[in-house]
């Protein structure tokens, strides 16, 4: 029995909302029922790829994230003195954007590449 859109408003208000909204859609390309070909068809161009601080700087909106960034990651002893030096120079002389194009939301899934099969 499908429920009325009435009742699954009410039953799920919050996923009847996302429906309304389409905010948070993701595009099906294929459907494969056999696990193995959809698994050798997955997303290879960032299999093994490891963001850097750039990466992580590019999906910033404003110089006070793209900081908080360089902080973490020196703090954390992954990128070297040297560099971190580096990088809040460009950063307050050229701006977050001069690292790159902002990264937006699922970047890699949308950017991944898919195998031939």
């Amino acid at each position: 029995m499908k429920p009325d859109e009435k009742t699954f408003k009410k039953l799920f208000p919050h996923l009847a909302r996302e429906l309304e909204l389409s905010e948070h859609k993701v595009d099906i390309g294929s459907v494969r029922s056999d696990v193995k070909t959809g698994e050798k068809a997955t997303s290879e161009r960032f299999v093994h790829y490891e963001p850097d601080v750039i990466d992580f700087i590019r999906r910033c909106e404003t110089e006070e994230q793209a900081e908080e960034i360089i902080s973490f990651m020196e703090k954390r002893g992954e990128i070297e003195k040297q560099y971190t030096e580096k990088l809040r120079k460009q950063l307050k002389e050229k701006g977050v954007r001069s690292f790159g194009p902002r990264k937006e939301e699922s970047y890699y899934f949308k950017h991944g590449g898919q195998m031939q099969t």
